[in-house]
């Protein structure tokens, strides 16, 4: 590996120990910390949903047309650092919100800049970028295990001393040192300078016409509903843990980064022999059997059936979503590929998880009391509601070959 690339993957793996540091954290630390209500939770896992519906425009507007991408991904990582060190010292829901929110407003295009910056000093994009995200997997589980095994932040006496607020201040560490680092990387000018601006690309309504199959347009409203279970597992899976006794959860959790990694290697070989129909079934029935386990599992003797359900993680995002970005690109064809990636992305993280989150904080809510928190009632509502997009999907959904994208060049 040339040093290029080794500088790249140094990149993706802080972008993603920030990201995994604080973030699955996240929902324990404001029960406990700043003793938030559960729809107050919902409100600042939110915040990533409108970081990503506001990327498109940050990246569209400014690093594709004005500023190279290295040099604004440095700026928006520092001013990161700032937000997360205030969010470190903050001691109430009140003044942590609005921090929270104009930090994901500051991180969420990171995200795509990182991918820009990868691209442009790669020869072969479409065969090395892989070896290049893989880190930030890495980043993610590193940063759990730190949290869990090497700093002890999420023992439950840690817990209850307020040990978790020093994920923000680890994380505000490492979103400097990146946001520096970035400064050094090679030179990304913009690509779009001198182009016309279009709003339709920005948002990728130009692939709305895509609607218009049948197929895709199930798969679009299904992506955006199964995102609704999806939100109740990053919002409650580590105070579910917590609270109910299982050590390390953090560092447990991040057996399900692992199974993503080994299940994206299965992938190819699922889609050629059984297809995107059953692919995408497959992911959906996962994210069933999860909430199934996690609504009957214990940190007893059933503490399999978490370990099983965390593990599931894998088949859940990589034979949904990653399949699902497939799907989209072998649909849409060269033309307005790019602005049909931004539609789903728009439709999921942004839509999608936005009512989700929202879902599962009023639904925590109903079960919780200063008693106690009736786990079991809360896992199973996603699990019913994936239940339900599953069956309704796998009724009308009709299988299809996935098509190479120079078919569709106009």
């Amino acid at each position: 590996m040339n040093s290029i690339k080794i500088r790249l993957c140094s990149m993706m793996f802080l972008q993603f120990f920030i990201w995994g540091g604080w973030f699955v954290t996240l929902g324990t630390f404001l029960s406990q910390n700043l003793q938030a209500t559960a729809p107050q939770t919902g409100m600042a896992f939110s915040t990533q949903s409108w970081g990503a519906i506001i990327a498109p425009f940050i990246v569209g507007l400014i690093a594709d047309r004005f500023f190279n991408a290295e040099r604004l991904l440095g700026i928006l990582h520092i001013v990161g650092a700032v937000l997360m060190y205030f969010m470190y010292q903050a001691s109430d829901f009140t003044t942590f919100y609005p921090l929270v929110l104009g930090y994901m407003l500051a991180y969420m295009p990171t995200l795509a800049l990182v991918n820009s910056v990868s691209f442009g000093q790669l020869k072969q994009p479409e065969l090395e970028f892989g070896q290049i995200r893989v880190w930030g997997t890495i980043g993610w589980i590193a940063a759990g295990l730190v949290i869990s095994y090497a700093f002890g932040w999420d023992a439950q006496q840690a817990i209850a001393e307020g040990a978790l607020k020093n994920t923000f201040l680890m994380c505000a560490v490492a979103s400097l040192a990146l946001g520096l680092y970035s400064f050094t990387l090679p030179a990304t000018p913009p690509a779009g300078r001198g182009q016309q601006l279009k709003l339709g690309e920005l948002l990728g309504l130009d692939a709305l016409a895509l609607l218009k199959d049948r197929n895709f347009a199930l798969f679009f409203l299904a992506s955006v509903l199964i995102c609704i279970p999806l939100a109740f597992y990053y919002q409650n899976a580590n105070p579910f843990l917590t609270g109910i006794g299982v050590e390390n959860a953090t560092g447990k959790m991040t057996l399900g980064q692992v199974s993503e990694v080994l299940f994206m290697l299965a992938l190819p070989v699922f889609l050629n022999r059984f297809g995107i129909r059953w692919t995408l079934l497959l992911g959906m029935a996962a994210w069933v059997l999860r909430y199934v386990l996690f609504a009957y599992g214990d940190a007893g003797q059933g503490l399999w059936l978490l370990v099983i359900g965390i593990a599931l993680h894998g088949i859940c995002y990589d034979f949904f979503f990653v399949s699902g970005q497939i799907y989209t690109n072998s649909k849409a064809g060269v033309k307005i590929r790019s602005a049909a990636q931004g539609l789903i992305t728009l439709a999921t993280y942004g839509i999608g998880m936005l009512i989700g989150f929202s879902v599962a904080g009023q639904i925590t809510q109903a079960y919780s009391s200063a008693e106690a928190t009736d786990w079991s009632s809360i896992w199973l509502f996603p699990a019913v509601f994936a239940g339900v997009v599953l069956v309704l999907f796998a009724l009308i959904f009709k299988n299809e070959p996935l098509q190479q994208t120079e078919d569709k060049q106009p």
